[in-house]
């Protein structure tokens, strides 16, 4: 068995890697998905946001308002409290998905897409912890891979995905929500440095499919290595 992160700043690809891991034969889930099932009603996650960021974030049906939730994350300075609720959540959920893919087929490689992971140890240490998953991201996986991609082209994908048309007042919320998001995640060469491997996803999409296969490759390997 092999645990893998995937990561990247905003806008760097992990999405797109993410299906070409998962049409290779890899496991995947995204940590994202996982946070808002999470922060769904009747979760522990989404009693705890309501009770430490108040009604004004619940939205008419119930649900959480997550456009009111993430402006006071951001541009209200409380992203650290909003994460410290919903990280450990969401890593606990991971590690029981993965117990689950292990226990069916002790060869497989289980992929974790996820924006934060070094940030999250970043984090965790800031917090003054040392110790458990939050604080040591080996502890939670075996190997990580970093995509990197150039801040513009990140911007640029950022904007295209969020707005998709919608004009130019879209287009510079959407660029001034970007630059605060990066502003807050480690920048790329800090990452890559730690990676145990690193796609440059600034090429076409060929290129990216054959960088993707190589990896693989090597990571359905070393699964099996661990397996026998």
């Amino acid at each position: 068995m092999l645990r893998v992160g995937l990561t990247g700043g905003l806008g760097s690809g992990k999405s797109t890697v993410a299906a070409l891991l998962r049409g290779f034969g890899a496991e995947v889930i995204e940590a994202d998905e996982l946070g808002r099932a999470l922060m769904e009603p009747g979760q522990a996650v989404y009693a705890e946001i309501v009770r430490e960021f108040g009604a004004e974030v619940v939205a008419a049906g119930g649900r959480l308002d997550r456009a009111k939730l993430a402006e006071l994350a951001f541009a209200g300075g409380r992203l650290d409290e909003l994460n410290a609720i919903v990280h450990p959540a969401v890593i606990a959920e991971q590690r029981r998905w993965m117990d689950g893919i292990f226990a069916r087929d002790a060869k497989a490689v289980a992929v974790v897409e996820s924006a934060l992971i070094f940030e999250v140890e970043r984090d965790a240490r800031a917090r003054g912890e040392s110790e458990g998953v939050l604080a040591d991201w080996r502890r939670r996986f075996d190997r990580v891979i970093v995509m990197t991609a150039p801040d513009d082209v990140k911007i640029a994908r950022y904007i295209e995905r969020v707005c998709a048309g919608k004009g130019k007042e879209c287009n510079d919320a959407a660029a001034a929500d970007a630059w605060r998001r990066l502003a807050r995640q480690i920048p790329d060469a800090e990452k890559a440095a730690r990676a145990d491997f690193v796609i440059a996803n600034d090429g076409g999409r060929m290129e990216l499919e054959a960088t993707v296969k190589e990896v693989w490759q090597r990571l359905k390997m070393e699964s099996c290595k661990t397996a026998s």
